[in-house]
């Protein structure tokens, strides 16, 4: 159990899906002076962790996703001005365009949108096409729009193949150059960045905000 108390009660808030409580809890935990990163890796992810292990053991269901991703939405909501003031004025500022999709066949967003938001406020402009997206869309939206980086989200292990298939249009269209394609997911790791050809993951929001700057900026 966390030390710090409001940190504890995000998660609570983030678990039990109250959007209200996890504001309140994560506005207490600025005025703490508690550090925005904090907030969100050591709160609001580690509660979304327990509500996606709780839904692969069945004992959560859609209507408690919908509801634990408006509570992470409210918090994000109160959190998202101090993340952008922590990156502002700093070297790490690098500006592109981004594709962020839950791939077809999942309809898990809760990673995805937090990834989303701390983009976002790190200073990118981020296109999110929700959930269940087929992988040709993404495709698409991300040649429409000019894109450098494509970001894939699957929860669901049977979801996971979609993304090697999106490396593998890329491929075909002669297009694989143009994106950093960067992988998420509980069950994402190395092994499966590399087995895709993917260029790269990272296992919490701030950390994938950390491996586009560096994959844009090479």
């Amino acid at each position: 159990m966390p030390e710090n108390p409001h940190i504890q009660a995000i998660i609570e808030a983030v678990i039990e899906g109250e959007a209200e409580d996890a504001a309140e809890a994560t506005f207490s935990a600025l005025g703490s002076n508690t550090d925005p990163l904090v907030i969100l890796n050591e709160g609001l992810m580690i509660g979304a962790d327990e509500v996606g292990k709780r839904f692969e053991r069945g004992e959560y269901f859609l209507p408690e996703l919908m509801l634990a991703g408006r509570a992470l939405k409210a918090a994000m909501e109160v959190v998202k001005p101090s993340l952008l003031k922590k990156y502002e004025g700093t070297d790490t500022k690098i500006k592109a365009r981004v594709v962020s999709a839950t791939v077809q066949t999942d309809i898990h967003d809760i990673g995805k949108n937090i990834v989303s938001s701390m983009l976002t406020a790190a200073g990118y402009e981020v296109t999110d096409m929700g959930v269940d997206v087929p992988i040709k869309s993404i495709i698409d939206k991300a040649e429409e729009i000019g894109a450098q980086v494509i970001c894939l989200s699957a929860l669901l292990t049977t979801s996971m193949p979609f993304m090697r298939d999106l490396i593998e249009i890329l491929k075909a269209r002669g297009i694989r150059e143009k994106y950093i394609v960067l992988v998420g997911g509980a069950s994402v790791n190395e092994t499966w960045v590399n087995h895709i050809g993917a260029d790269g993951t990272a296992r919490n929001a701030a950390d994938a905000v950390k491996v586009v700057h560096t994959l844009v900026s090479v």
